[in-house]
């Protein structure tokens, strides 16, 4: 039952025209005028903010709510983790992944194609 799933999910999800590899410049290579500002604690805080409550929580198991109670102190290491994101462009593997669940579309669903897809995407990087 999980192959079949997991085969249905594979083609929804395939994008044909998609490179194998996304090519981009290194970080050294990249001109100081062609980066974007750097994140401010005030945007991170913004964007928490903005985060609905009682959403469902992604792999880490962090509720939106957690986030909106961090506190000055956790408002700055959150800003300095993103920071450290978008100046590397390295992803902690964590947010690369989320839970997909399947919800029925037709009370008797029996076929992949009687659902339809959710992600649960974890709120530490939704935005």
């Amino acid at each position: 039952m999980l192959k079949i799933w997991e085969n249905y999910i594979t083609e929804l999800y395939e994008r044909r025209n998609r490179p194998e590899t996304l090519e981009f410049e290194p970080e050294e290579e990249v001109g100081t005028e062609e980066k974007g500002p750097y994140i401010l604690q005030s945007e991170v805080e913004k964007a928490i903010k903005e985060i609905r409550n009682m959403k469902a929580t992604g792999d880490d198991d962090v509720p939106g709510d957690l986030l909106k109670i961090l506190g000055d102190s956790g408002l700055k290491i959150m800003a300095k983790l993103i920071s450290t994101i978008y100046e590397t462009g390295e992803w902690p593997t964590d947010f690369t992944e989320d839970t997909i669940i399947a919800l029925k579309n037709k009370p008797q669903a029996t076929k992949c194609s009687d659902h339809r897809t959710m992600s649960l995407i974890a709120h530490t990087h939704q935005r």
